[in-house]
């Protein structure tokens, strides 16, 4: 509630959103190790490591995907390369484009890289041929033919005086390419599979290669041999070697020998000692099941990419899921984790004492919960099928979820550390568990709503588990056959003693949480009932539609007290605010409303979704909503009704101080700074009032001239604007016509054209202007008849006389 004197919110603004950035492709980290930069369709998003915020977008003018990219190792040049076979080099800083050229190659570039001293551009198309370009005098250098298929991989050798390049195409080998000579002078084969990536060691004369086909090649660069080929057991991704530094003892990592990181299809990381191809080191991954390694590449869980943070000693890889993990060393324990693509958000509630974070269910078996300072996010594993519904208790440190694989979790925030994990689960429905509802005074039981049209209430063992101990196994205390068809909702009364269920069967029920006996039915949509909700103040219950209303019920007498109409679609979820006096809804046509229930009135629409906006929750200070949508978007929204009634409120008593400072100019003849203060109240009438005493005084014309010509030029559109309306009425048009005259006579039409607007204004001067003209025309004439019949009656009378 924003206050007691405000009892009606009358609007929300976004304050801030979590989009999806990152849709798979190249990741690369800037060498100060600020920024992730990330493909995501025809745009390549950067986003600042330490606020998780997207402060840069680089987007393609055509719109065609981003297929490679490149940063430089100085940080300041960005090159891209898209599906209309276009290079381009950008400002990424200004978001600009420097300079665009064709690509050469004949089909899209599949992979770029500078050298270390950002001179060469090395591309490697997908027609299997590498075209090395000279980024400062903007020429190409080489083209190397020779590579079978899309040349995936390319990769300077970092000692520049070398003038080595090393690829990889879909024919498995490495080639070391000479640049003095455009000669490839080796092929090092040993991999049966794709290479998919390589890293040199310190002095260059060692190189690691991964593969696809589970082993890694450690090679020596003066012999051109395979030294060791360590089986890894597991497709891997990306190798990274240590950096030598550091004591990573903690890793079991002994001597001085060359030691690397591998990430691959197990979503696990590992360090291997070169020398013994021995495993030192494995990464456990905390409260997340075991993986199906015979599925394991298909784990969403497999990493994608892995890159090296040496200056900070963190490494950075990305999932198949799209999301980034920052892990700091030597521990490899998860720093920030980024959520690169949510897709469908089907529900959003805010978690933590002060609404810290919101807890999200999206189109995946994960929970994701963000830090909304930050946007740094834990995924948290524990169901095996796609998350319908969350419910958090009273406090905000404990929530609920159910999911599609007929199970419910409760899970538990550590308070200092902000960690969540799984204190509780069950299983007991035969099908998808559609809905779950947390008791409302205590901790003390849960409900949840099946797709086997039953309902369950489970009570919670006190005290329930510590975090870290084994998640204790919940009994459902009652289960009742509660509708026809699936049931889409629950929900406990404030008391804890009623629970309303909404069903596809177009009804909904209450029930008496003692002992699941049924009180009454609510009945009147002509569609299935998406949301019930009880009113945290009045004995009512809200409920809302697929057939696009949302009701107010009775729940004494069941009878419909109210509906409320304005969604095109089905609403999928309400919410009461303001104590009760207002609703805010969502539903399919992407949109959310505010209304007043007394007034049936909506207040506000808001349309910030492009699809679906399934997820909507209030905080528990009632001055924040949060939405989340099926275009994969969260919105946070804040209460602004409170600064908008300030400003409101200010702008009134500003403009009475103005409005007394006016009349006191008028009376001390200072025409000028009243003009210019009628002018900035945006005041027409006022305006008029002050050109109508310039023009009455005795030099009124000169003066009106020298007045206008004094003003600045936004000042002199306004009245050029204030004159086309005062034009059209004959009490004014005498005005209109004396400030035209000046304006038209002192300022040249080049200067007047400039102004905005002005053509359509004139357009609407001249046949007002004919008007006015045709007017005094004809009061011309009669005044000459006037005159004629004045003179003949004169010269009749003197006759007579």
């Amino acid at each position: 509630m924003a206050g007691n004197t405000l009892p009606f919110k009358s609007n929300y603004a976004v304050s801030s959103r979590i989009e999806p950035f990152y849709k798979g492709g190249k990741v690369q980290i800037s060498h100060d190790e600020q920024y992730i930069f990330c493909t995501c369709g025809p745009r390549v998003n950067i986003l600042q490591i330490n606020t998780g915020k997207i402060v840069h977008s680089i987007e393609q003018d055509d719109q065609e995907d981003i297929t490679s990219f490149s940063l430089s190792p100085d940080d300041e040049v960005l090159v891209t390369a898209s599906r209309a076979l276009l290079l381009k080099q950008w400002d990424w800083k200004q978001e600009k484009c420097t300079r665009s050229w064709r690509a050469i190659h004949n089909v899209p570039v599949a992979s770029m890289t500078f050298d270390c001293t950002t001179t060469l551009l090395a591309t490697g198309g997908c027609d299997g041929t590498i075209k090395l370009w000279d980024v400062v005098k903007q020429y190409c250098t080489h083209n190397l033919k020779g590579s079978c298929g899309v040349v995936h991989l390319v990769e300077f050798h970092p000692d520049i005086s070398r003038l080595q390049l090393f690829s990889s195409s879909v024919d498995c080998g490495i080639r070391i390419w000479d640049l003095q000579t455009s000669k490839c002078i080796c092929v090092l084969e040993s991999h049966y599979s794709a290479v998919t990536s390589l890293a040199f060691s310190p002095d260059g004369q060692t190189l690691i290669s991964s593969g696809r086909d589970k082993i890694c090649s450690v090679w020596d660069l003066k012999k051109k041999a395979v030294k060791k080929t360590v089986p890894v057991y597991e497709t891997v991704e990306g190798v990274v070697l240590l950096p030598g530094k550091s004591d990573y003892s903690q890793m079991g990592v002994k001597g001085e020998g060359l030691h690397f990181v591998t990430a691959g299809s197990k979503g696990v990381l590992r360090v291997w000692d070169s020398s013994s191809a021995r495993c030192v080191f494995t990464q456990t991954l905390p409260d997340a099941p075991a993986l199906n390694t015979e599925e394991g590449d298909l784990d969403p869980r497999s990493l994608m990419h892995l890159l090296p943070m040496p200056q900070s000693n963190r490494l950075v890889t990305v999932t198949a899921e799209h999301n980034i993990l920052i892990y700091q060393m030597p521990a490899l324990a998860v720093q920030q984790q980024f959520v690169g693509y949510n897709d469908d958000i089907l529900d959003v509630k805010f978690l933590g004492k002060d609404d810290t974070h919101i807890v999200v269910a999206t189109n995946s078996s994960q929970l994701k919960v963000f830090e909304l300072a930050t946007n740094s996010c834990q995924i948290l594993y524990g169901h095996t099928d796609t998350i319908l519904s969350i419910d958090v208790f009273r406090k905000g440190s404990m929530f609920a979820s159910c999911a599609k694989d007929k199970s419910l979790r409760l899970w538990k925030m550590h308070l200092k550390s902000g960690q969540v994990h799984c204190v509780a689960q069950s299983s007991g429905h035969s099908n998808a568990v559609g809905s779950i509802a947390c008791s409302r005074l205590k901790k003390a039981f849960l409900v949840s709503g099946s797709q086997d049209c039953t309902i369950k209430v489970w009570d919670l063992p006190d005290p329930l588990p510590d975090v870290g101990c084994e998640p204790v196994l919940l009994t459902a205390r009652l289960t009742e056959k509660a509708h026809d068809k699936d049931v889409n909702s629950v929900t406990i009364s404030p008391n804890d003693k009623l629970l309303a269920s909404g069903s596809q069967d177009r009804t909904a029920k209450l029930w008496s949480l003692a002992d699941m006996s049924l009180l009454g039915v609510f009945r009147g949509h002509s569609r299935g009932i998406w949301c019930v909700q009880f009113s945290p103040v009045d004995q009512v219950l809200a409920t809302a539609s697929a057939d696009g209303s949302i009701k107010i019920w009775s729940i004494q007498d069941f009878s419909c007290l109210k509906t409320f109409e304005g969604h095109d679609a089905s609403v999928l979820k309400v919410i009461f605010v303001s104590r009760g006096t207002q609703l805010v809804s969502s539903g399919s046509d992407g949109l959310v409303k505010l209304w007043t229930i007394k007034t049936n009135e909506c207040m506000k629409t808001f349309d910030a979704h492009q699809d679906k906006v399934w997820a909507l929750h209030g905080s528990s200070k009632d001055d924040l909503m949060v939405t989340g949508s099926a275009d994969s978007t969260i919105t946070l929204w804040k209460d602004v009704t409170e600064e908008e009634l300030a400003e409101e409120q200010a702008k009134q008593e500003d403009q009475v101080l103005k409005q007394q400072e006016l009349s006191n100019l008028l009376h001390e003849k200072k025409y000028l700074k009243a003009l210019g203060i009628a002018i900035s109240l945006d005041q027409p009438h006022t305006a008029l009032r002050v050109i109508r005493e310039i023009r009455q005084q005795e030099d009124g014309i000169q003066e009106l001239e020298k007045i206008l010509l004094k003003l600045r030029q936004d000042q002199k559109e306004s009245v050029l604007r204030y004159s086309v309306v005062w034009n059209t009425n004959s009490r004014s048009c005498l005005d209109a016509q004396a400030v035209l005259q000046v304006l038209l006579t002192h300022l040249s039409p080049e200067e007047i054209l400039q102004y905005q607007g002005t053509r359509t204004h004139l357009e609407g001067l001249i046949p007002y202007t004919e008007r006015h003209m045709q007017r005094i025309g004809r009061l011309l004439q009669a005044s000459m008849f006037l005159d004629y019949m004045w003179q003949k009656m004169r010269i009749t009378g003197g006759k007579d006389r």
